[in-house]
């Protein structure tokens, strides 16, 4: 079934609230300034939102499902294992920067804001980086069964890594402007990957023949 009419308006707005809190982070989407950028009324986005506070979750929720769309549904249409494991990575770190957000990813960011502010909205960064830490764990998990990585890999401290790779490639990219932390990023995960792969099979002594 097409979304109505005025699922396709909430989509719409939710889209330039994404694009605002990407570039002024969160605190900066207000109704005031996703009305002065979207030229519709207060009252009308009020219809929409009943508070800032339900704009800013529904705008971290729309930014979760661009995710999910983007980096994680073309993902798992790879091979499991290794190969899936490898595609969720590559895609996460464009997303990180070149996520179509003039600000790049709006979770890194909210990470930043919300690290020791209590709340609604901190407690919804955390469920949905929780989330992603999963995806990671189980692509991890599977590429162990599939007999990429040695059993004794640990997922989480995988994850762990991951996480850590594409917050310096963002930091590198975005701020740093260095040409060279996509290739890094991937020398990374490379290496990671690397010091988990399983070992080869010993090979046996060749039996030298006996002189007689």
């Amino acid at each position: 079934m097409p979304p109505s009419k005025g699922e396709q308006t909430r989509a719409t707005i939710l889209d330039a609230g994404l694009a605002l809190a990407s570039k002024l982070g969160l605190e900066g989407l207000t109704i005031g300034t996703l009305a002065d950028a979207t030229g519709l009324s207060k009252s009308g986005l009020f219809a929409h939102f009943g508070s800032r506070e339900d704009l800013q979750l529904a705008v971290l929720e729309h930014a979760a499902q661009r995710y999910v769309q983007r980096v994680f549904m073309p993902a798992v249409t790879i091979p499991r294992g290794l190969p899936r494991l490898r595609a969720l990575f590559e895609r996460w770190l464009e997303w990180s920067v070149e996520s179509g957000l003039p600000g790049g990813c709006i979770m890194i960011s909210a990470a930043a804001e919300y690290d020791d502010r209590p709340g609604p909205i901190r407690d919804a960064v955390i469920a949905y980086q929780r989330q992603g830490s999963a995806v990671s764990e189980k692509a991890v998990r599977l590429a162990v069964e599939e007999g990429h990585l040695r059993p004794d890999t640990d997922p989480e401290q995988i994850a762990f890594e991951l996480l850590g790779i594409i917050l310096a490639n963002h930091n590198h990219r975005r701020l740093l402007g260095d040409k060279e932390a996509r290739k890094r990023a991937l020398t990374a995960f490379d290496e990671l990957v690397a010091r988990h792969a399983p070992a080869l099979a010993a090979k046996k002594p060749r039996l030298r023949a006996v002189k007689r």
